[in-house]
């Protein structure tokens, strides 16, 4: 628990938490539901300290102030958080406990793999940010035989606008052939950018995946549309980039 954000309210302890609606849990309160310190907690207005222990129907219900979750983001889903006409990522989390989600970073609609969603804005920007050099890999099918011409100029930085030269990037041919397998890892995320840099080379993309993206990496036995928390090792990797979480 963070210190700062406490005294709090009970009844938005636990709405934090997704164990209901403010109106929900306030009902679960004056029902004698809820407990705090082994006592039944007294109004839905009594605050809790940093330290206090709630507990709904006997089981505990821990405060985290960030959440964490890895998803396997599948084709024809929208990277945003909401979204009149398509299904969002969010919308695959929909069981998820926390507040205030949001995708860390944007995948286009037809690209799969690897998102990390959050509520930890500060770990958002970390990521993402170009100054930070968080590096982000991605497998593709490209049409066209990759070369190692296409190899030095990617290490080259592409230029892809007027005003605009993609970073030195690093690219691994797996197999070279009229259909070629690559894997690009970039240290930036402008729009479109890994498939404008292949269009840049005359090879565009036919099918692309995030594999990793700083020290995460795609599960194997993570289905695309399926989700996890993040498990403690993945934890502690992205506490040496975001030291608070």
């Amino acid at each position: 628990m963070e210190q700062h954000i406490f005294p709090m309210r009970l009844d938005k302890y636990l709405a934090d938490m997704s164990v209901g609606t403010r109106k929900e849990v306030k009902k679960m309160i004056r029902s004698g539901r809820v407990a705090v310190d082994d006592s039944p907690a007294a109004a839905p207005e009594q605050k809790i300290t940093e330290g206090m222990k709630v507990c709904l129907d006997g089981q505990p219900v821990i405060y985290q102030r960030y959440v964490y979750y890895l998803l396997n983001k599948p084709a024809g889903i929208l990277t945003a958080t909401r979204d009149r006409h398509k299904k969002t990522v969010l919308d695959l989390l929909d069981e998820a406990a926390g507040k205030n989600l949001s995708p860390c970073g944007r995948l286009d609609l037809d690209t799969e793999g690897l998102l990390l969603i959050t509520n930890n804005g500060q770990l958002i920007h970390r990521l993402l940010s170009p100054a930070g050099h968080v590096a982000k890999t991605y497998y593709a099918r490209i049409r066209g035989r990759a070369d190692e011409e296409d190899i030095r100029r990617f290490a080259a930085g592409i230029k892809l606008a007027e005003d605009f030269t993609a970073m030195p990037a690093q690219l691994l041919i797996r197999r070279a052939d009229a259909i070629s397998e690559v894997e690009v890892t970039i240290y930036e995320g402008k729009f479109h950018q890994v498939k404008n840099m292949f269009e840049a080379v005359g090879k565009p993309v036919l099918y692309l995946r995030r594999i990793s993206m700083g020290p995460l990496k795609l599960p194997d036995d993570l289905a695309p549309g399926c989700w996890r928390p993040l498990n403690e090792q993945e934890m502690a990797d992205l506490a040496l980039l975001q030291p608070q979480l």
